[in-house]
């Protein structure tokens, strides 16, 4: 089976791109870098076409509240338009748990705004609603940090290891489309910031978490569950610990 992963140079398209293939299908790993631009249309049509299946990893390269949306519509105007004219039988597309949740926030409005378009475009379609990925912990830090201290809210998170992100990726990619919404995320659930002070730890990291149920998260509050996923979501293997151990050794 064809298959075309946009972002498949990323941190999860390259690991799904290696799992499809090693299943035994062919995929096409698409990106800027690969002459295959979702925004330009440079490349997009040739690379649909014969296509089955179409996988939207894609990210903005700027989280600024305009640059966001601006991505996420042309995106994904430009590639639904490509999969219909190719008849693409089942588009995949990445996104957020709590999207709708935290609509406060530019990048989940813009997510909400590229999940609306895949909903109306009439192709078959699954909605991957993912936790934080356990490798942004790095980011969160930089986002949060204030001189020698990181505020941070002591809301409830279920961070998902990429390799496990990957693995749902390509479950699905193979399965049936749902034409709805599933929920992917890690094993344990913890607070915010006590994760955070552990990662610190674990990394020789001398900074200390404040944490404050107020902080807010890239700019936008949080409730308690804001970012946790359903009781039905389907969870990944790989501990805090055990995925730490493992990024270590790489």
């Amino acid at each position: 089976m064809k298959i075309l992963v946009i972002g498949g140079t990323g941190l999860i398209g390259t690991k799904t791109v290696a799992k499809l293939r090693a299943l035994g299908h062919e995929v096409i790993a698409a990106s800027p870098n690969t002459g295959i631009n979702t925004i330009t249309g440079e490349g997009l049509a040739e690379a649909v076409n014969g296509a089955e299946v179409v996988i939207d990893l894609a990210n903005s390269p700027s989280f600024a509240d305009k640059d966001v949306m601006e991505f996420f519509e042309t995106s994904g105007k430009n590639l639904l338009a490509a999969e219909i004219n190719a008849g693409v039988k089942h588009h995949i597309a990445l996104s957020v748990v709590g999207t709708s949740r935290l609509q406060a926030s530019g990048y989940f409005r813009a997510k909400q705004v590229q999940e609306d378009f895949i909903v109306k475009s009439g192709i078959p379609y699954t909605i991957i609603h993912s936790t934080q990925f356990l490798e942004f912990l790095g980011g969160i830090v930089a986002s949060a940090q204030d001189g020698d201290v990181i505020n941070l809210s002591t809301a409830k998170i279920q961070p998902i290891a990429a390799e496990d992100v990957s693995s749902f990726v390509t479950e699905f990619a193979l399965g049936q489309p749902m034409n709805g919404i599933v929920e992917i995320g890690g094993p344990e659930q913890f607070e915010l910031a006590g994760l955070v002070q552990q990662y610190l730890i674990k990394t020789e990291n001398s900074k200390k978490v404040v944490g404050s149920k107020d902080a807010l998260y890239f700019g936008t509050p949080l409730e308690e569950l804001t970012l946790v996923p359903s009781a039905d979501a389907k969870l990944g293997k790989l501990t805090f610990e055990e995925w730490f151990r493992l990024s270590a050794q790489k």
